[in-house]
């Protein structure tokens, strides 16, 4: 960064191609460019941009997560979800995610990046309660029975319903809906924001 007008860090620019030349080096033409810091730059999957503070007139150089790296974690969540994967065990899934997640918001968790991690965790869970929901009624039974609302439902397991009168017993229904929060709260013990949120505690404070 150079304290200046365009003109200064133009002339530093060729003064580095000058210096790097006897060594065999030169500046990638598409890669070197001269911009003001209020417009900011990307940098190693980093945005460094001089930005006001929310509720203050006070402007600080936030570095946040770039929008090209912020859309490839989020490319990964539905490749991960994608209907190819519904072999796959709940807890399987999440694991391969979280691995995803922990290891990019381990990256970005020295910016601010507090609220990118948000949404990325939002877009997770999204993606995770369809895939356990269409996984769900992949594998429910065609024979069960019929709930309040006509729709088809898997009995429960390990549960019946006695009739006090002899009868044979018939098993209790569960809708798919209720089988996917019961997959949630048993096979996934560890969802990808808890990941996202233990490193979000070191990326509220703005580099200044």
């Amino acid at each position: 960064m150079v304290s200046g007008e365009r003109r200064h860090a133009e002339a530093l620019r060729e003064e580095a191609a000058a210096a790097l030349a006897p060594r065999g080096l030169r500046l990638a033409e598409e890669k070197t460019r001269v911009v003001h810091i209020d417009e900011g730059f990307d940098f190693l999957a980093f945005t460094i941009r001089r930005m006001r503070k929310r509720g203050t007139q006070k402007q600080y150089v936030y570095t946040v997560p770039s929008r090209k790296a912020i859309q490839a974690i989020k490319d990964k969540v539905p490749a991960k979800t994608y209907r190819s994967t519904r072999h796959q065990s709940p807890e399987a899934l999440i694991q391969s995610i979280n691995r995803a997640l922990a290891g990019w918001a381990n990256y970005f968790r020295h910016g601010v990046s507090k609220a990118v991690f948000s949404k990325i965790d939002s877009h997770a869970r999204g993606r995770i309660m369809r895939w356990l929901g269409t996984s769900t009624n992949k594998d429910a039974p065609a024979s069960g029975c019929q709930n309040s609302g006509g729709a088809s439902a898997s009995p429960a397991p390990g549960r019946s319903q006695s009739t006090g009168s002899g009868s044979p017993a018939r098993p209790s229904c569960r809708s798919p809906a209720t089988a996917t929060a019961a997959a949630t709260s048993v096979d996934t013990p560890a969802g990808p924001s808890i990941q996202l949120a233990q490193r979000a505690r070191h990326a509220e404070s703005p580099v200044r």
